[in-house]
């Protein structure tokens, strides 16, 4: 984390480490979100009381420490419990797809390429994800596959051949959650440095971490296929 916010912008660098210097508080404030583990046993108003048959996951943030605009395999680090919950699911039977913005290559930022050498990576760290459902467009060119809209949620449904009603998306930020809920799938908000607070008040689900979240959706020993 500290070599990448070293090569970050120094403005956006200090707002990194802002944002993590207040998440512990963010988190543990029970009256603007539920708490992480909040749902160890997930009720009915949660949405997450029935094991999905699928889980889509958010990259940058969620399954990689967010390096802005990253055409690089060598600067890809896995977050912190990232294997073993990506795993879990594995083990249990349960379809995994990744769902991801990356407008740098509508900035000029970086190439398809890139972005496709930088997945490989993610995949070599945390083994076989499933499909790849990439929105390559900018936020002003008004598609409908750049979450918060909902088209890369229904792509990834389709291309694993469930219903969107069966997907639970796990990510980093409001615009993940929204995207879920345009597609009608549920949602795991995993918040980081950069997750605003009310994108923590306004997600039905909360969790400290990648694997709490998994917990979350398999129960602790949730291991067995089905």
């Amino acid at each position: 984390m500290a070599v990448t916010s070293v090569l970050l912008p120094p403005v956006a660098c200090w707002h990194w480490l802002a944002g993590w210097a207040r998440l512990p508080r963010l988190l543990a404030d029970g009256d603007r979100a539920p708490r992480p583990g909040w749902h160890a046993s997930p009720g009915p108003s949660s949405g997450l009381d029935r094991r999905p048959k699928a889980v889509l996951f958010d990259r940058d943030g969620t399954l990689v420490v967010d390096v802005p605009y990253n055409g690089d395999p060598d600067r890809v680090v896995a977050m912190p419990g990232a294997r073993e919950a990506v795993e879990r699911l594995r083990a249990a039977g349960v379809a995994t797809a990744v769902v991801s913005n990356q407008s740098g290559v509508a900035r000029g930022r970086i190439r398809v390429e890139q972005v496709e050498a930088v997945n490989r990576r993610v995949e070599e760290l945390l083994g076989p994800l499933g499909p790849w459902l990439v929105c390559v467009h900018g936020p002003w060119e008004g598609c409908g596959c750049r979450k918060p809209a909902p088209g890369l949620i229904e792509a990834a449904a389709r291309a694993l051949g469930v219903d969107p009603a069966d997907c639970v998306v796990i990510g980093d930020v409001g615009s993940d959650v929204e995207a879920a809920r345009a597609a009608g799938a549920r949602s795991v908000l995993v918040p980081t440095a950069v997750t605003r607070e009310q994108e923590v008040a306004a997600a039905p689900a909360v969790a400290a971490d990648l694997l709490t979240a998994v917990e979350l959706l398999l129960g602790p020993q949730g291991t067995e296929g089905g």
